[in-house]
């Protein structure tokens, strides 16, 4: 992923917010998983949220990276947090294994 399509910034309560911007296809797998796994492991936040207010669409190996990162994140006592998803992302989320509770819609 080029820098400008992938923003990391810490919000003021300490969570750490991940925007990817654009589809996010094969080519940028390897960066957000990357980036999320770090986030997760090393950094290790109370929360970590996946802002996709601006991905229309995810490939099958990101959903599946997303869906391992909550899991990882349970592991190490890391909330995951997914804001944002279209309602199409939102169900491809969940049959990839992402908890629907972890699914967030911004408010209207």
């Amino acid at each position: 992923m080029r820098s400008s399509a992938l923003e990391v910034r810490t919000s003021a309560d300490g969570s750490v917010v991940i925007a990817p911007h654009g589809s996010v296809g094969l080519d940028k797998a390897v960066e957000l998983r990357q980036v999320l796994v770090h986030t997760v492991r090393r950094i290790r936040p109370l929360r970590l949220i996946l802002d996709l207010s601006d991905v229309p669409e995810l490939d099958p190996i990101n959903l599946g990276s997303v869906a391992a990162v909550c899991d990882l994140g349970d592991d190490l006592q890391v909330a995951v947090f997914v804001h944002n998803p279209t309602s199409a992302l939102a169900q491809q989320l969940t049959a990839a294994g992402v908890p629907h509770q972890r699914l967030r819609q911004a408010a209207v």
